[in-house]
Order: C-alpha cells, then sequence, then structure tokens
C-alpha cells in the first residue's frame, strides 16, 4: 500500500522538447519530486537543475525502472522520442510495477489505441496539449481542463469533491472562501450547461464546475478538496 505524502512524485520518460518542458514547468511547482529520466546522456544532463534525479538509462527495460525506484511515482510521463516501440514498451513496464497514473505521448490514433490498452491512462499528442496543460493536470488532480489567460488567471473544468455535492453555491461560496467564481455548471444528468448558475444552484455527483480564478486560487481550492 502506497504512503499518503503531500509530495507527488513524478517520473518524466523522455527529455526531448515535450519532456523538456514538462520538468521545467513542474520544477516551479511546490510539493513535487520529478525523477527525469532519457537514454541520451547530453539531455539529462541539460535538465538536472530542474529535477530531483536525472538518470541516463534505458526506460524500456522493466528492471532499470524498478533499480531507479519508479515502482513508488505516483505519475509518470512517457514522451519517448519519434518510434512506436520504445514507448509500447515502456508503458506496459510501468504498468507491471504498479504506477498508478501514466500518461504517455502518442503519434497517431493507432498509436494511441496501443499505448490504452497496454496501459496508458492518458494519452497526450504534444501538437495538441501544451507541457503546461498535462503538467497542470498532474499538479492538480481535479482538473479535467483549462485555459491560460494574461496576468496569471485561468478557467478551469473541475471535477467538485464530495463534499460539495448536494449543496448550493450560495453554501459553498466559492468566492468569499478562495476568490474562485463559477462560469458554469456542466450536468451529464439531464445533459446540459447552466451558464452563470445562480447562487440556488446545486451541485450534483458527476457534475463539472468551470470556475474562474487566479491559478494560486485554483490550487488552494484543490488541495482542500483534496482533504474535505
Amino acid at each position: 500500500m502506497r504512503k499518503i505524502n503531500s509530495t507527488k512524485k513524478v517520473a518524466v520518460i523522455g527529455l526531448g522538447g515535450f519532456g523538456e518542458n514538462l520538468v521545467k514547468f513542474l520544477s516551479e511547482k511546490k510539493n513535487i519530486e520529478i525523477i527525469a529520466i532519457d537514454i541520451d546522456p547530453v539531455l539529462v544532463n541539460r535538465i538536472k537543475d530542474f529535477a530531483s534525479r536525472s538518470i541516463s538509462m534505458d526506460a524500456t527495460v522493466k528492471e532499470n525502472l524498478a533499480a531507479a525506484g519508479i515502482a513508488e511515482v505516483d505519475y509518470a510521463v512517457v514522451s519517448s522520442g519519434p518510434g512506436l516501440e520504445s514507448s509500447i514498451i515502456t508503458v506496459h513496464a510501468l504498468k507491471e510495477l504498479g504506477v498508478p497514473h501514466i500518461i504517455a505521448k502518442a503519434l497517431n490514433s493507432e498509436h494511441e489505441k496501443i499505448l490504452h490498452l497496454v496501459g496508458a491512462a492518458g494519452v497526450v499528442f504534444p501538437e495538441r496539449d501544451s507541457a503546461e496543460k498535462v503538467g497542470n493536470q498532474i499538479h492538480i488532480p481535479n482538473l479535467i481542463d483549462y485555459i491560460p489567460l494574461p496576468s496569471g488567471y485561468v478557467i478551469q473544468e473541475i471535477k467538485p469533491s464530495d463534499s460539495f455535492v448536494g449543496k448550493t453555491l450560495r453554501e459553498i461560496d466559492l468566492r468569499k472562501k478562495f476568490n474562485v467564481t463559477v462560469l458554469a455548471i456542466k450536468s451529464v444528468s439531464p445533459h446540459k450547461n447552466t451558464i452563470n448558475p445562480s447562487a440556488e444552484a446545486k451541485v450534483r455527483e458527476n457534475d463539472v464546475l468551470i470556475v474562474f480564478g487566479e491559478v494560486n486560487d485554483i490550487e488552494t481550492l484543490d488541495e482542500t478538496m483534496n482533504h474535505s
């Protein structure tokens, strides 16, 4: 059983453009321990100042991953080079080691299907998904999607915690408690979007809240939801 720890351990495997940017983005966040891995020692050396540990090794070998302590990480992001085979083998090895959250870079839709089959929970298309977006999904677990805005503000889709379900927006009062505004509620059943919901709108199970606020305030909200 994994220990409950406020520090997230993240392995970034493959330090090309996407992997490098992800390591740098995560290095600016609190309570994240980063293990940066690539078979190319030049890339590993380039990123060493931004990672807790940087390792040059072949990540397709499960024994190498185990020796590096990857079985203990909370997230692993596989951002291997242009070949399909290495990422597929690495994802499979991570799954066998019991890594709970595996995100992998896909080159096309067929690659995406195979990555899901071998154990990737999330798949990234670098031309569509920025390293910042993926980094935020790791840093803020309740985050579904987000739109960065100027001056440190964001619009994000978040899954409300269980403590919010059945309560009205007035009772939750995110504006007063966290300086976060609920712009809309997306409901699954019935399927509808409520724009600018009233204070009496109730949050139901499986709803998604679209919120607006400063990054730090959103992070505080997320931390509170995770501990409620």
